[in-house]
């Protein structure tokens, strides 16, 4: 048995677009759905939604099938918690809160093995190696391993030259919510400040030679952001579809009978 490749690691050395979407519901029937619905990616969050590794590894079960590639943003830079997702069969991790570059290093190391880095071999429990049915697996893990680091503060963005140097980074990704926060604009991510410094930073991750990505809740964006060097954009959120498609059927239904209608918005 061979190794799965890690087409959205190859897609980025390629500098191919990808769009995808971000997964809060922790749910395997949910993951499927949106596997078939023909994103180059979609990305299991366990930083803010409720994920755990038995629901990553369910979900990533669930999509197995599928094309589609699967990320997982991790609650924390915790090298237990990424050797945990690791052996769940885990290749691309989108790590939060990178602010300095020791801090990207050491996320590094957290993924791979001695002497490389420290994770600690137990493959015969792992997905990962599907439970050591993958016979080749050391000497192909390490080439499909894919670390994208997420640059959401000041400081990272002071950083980011030195961020985007570390070897064993693969991209780097613009979270909005937090940077505009901490620039003191917090919920103002069109702020001009905002959107200035996140034209900067896709453009010098860019030059840096790394791979650029954005979380983009709104689809006008877009282009706007591949034009200022972002190859791959998180489209939005699960949770945030399922809301946003039960308001729009709601509010196009005619009213109700025997009383006034009722908000969709509460």
């Amino acid at each position: 048995m061979h190794m799965p490749p890690n087409m959205f690691k190859q897609a980025l050395a390629q500098r191919r677009t990808q769009f995808g979407l971000f997964m809060g519901l922790a749910n395997p029937i949910s993951a499927e759905i949106l596997a078939t619905c023909g994103y180059d990616f979609l990305l299991i969050d366990a930083e803010h939604g409720l994920n755990d590794t038995r629901s990553v590894q369910a979900q990533l079960q669930a999509m197995a099938p599928h094309p589609v590639q699967c990320l997982v943003r991790p609650a924390s830079h915790d090298p237990a918690l990424i050797k945990q997702l690791l052996g769940t069969g885990v290749q691309t991790l989108l790590v939060p809160m990178v602010d300095t570059a020791e801090q990207a290093r050491a996320v590094v190391a957290s993924m791979h093995y001695p002497p490389k880095g420290i994770r600690g071999v137990g493959t015969g429990l792992e997905r990962g190696s599907r439970w050591n049915a993958i016979s080749d697996y050391f000497t192909q893990v390490s080439d499909n391993l894919c670390l994208i680091v997420q640059i959401e503060s000041r400081t990272a963005l002071e950083n980011l030259d030195d961020i985007a140097a570390v070897e064993g980074v693969d991209a780097v990704f613009i979270g909005p919510s937090d940077l505009a926060a901490s620039l003191g604009h917090l919920g103002q991510i069109s702020h001009p400040e905002v959107k200035a410094a996140i034209a900067d930073a896709l453009a010098r991750i860019s030059a840096s030679g790394k791979v650029a990505g954005i979380f983009c809740a709104d689809a006008t964006q877009a282009a706007s952001f591949q034009d200022s060097g972002a190859s791959f954009l998180a489209m939005g959120a699960d949770t945030g579809l399922l809301r946003s498609a039960a308001i729009k059927l709601l509010d196009s239904l005619p009213p109700r009978s025997g009383g006034g209608a009722v908000s969709a918005g509460y």
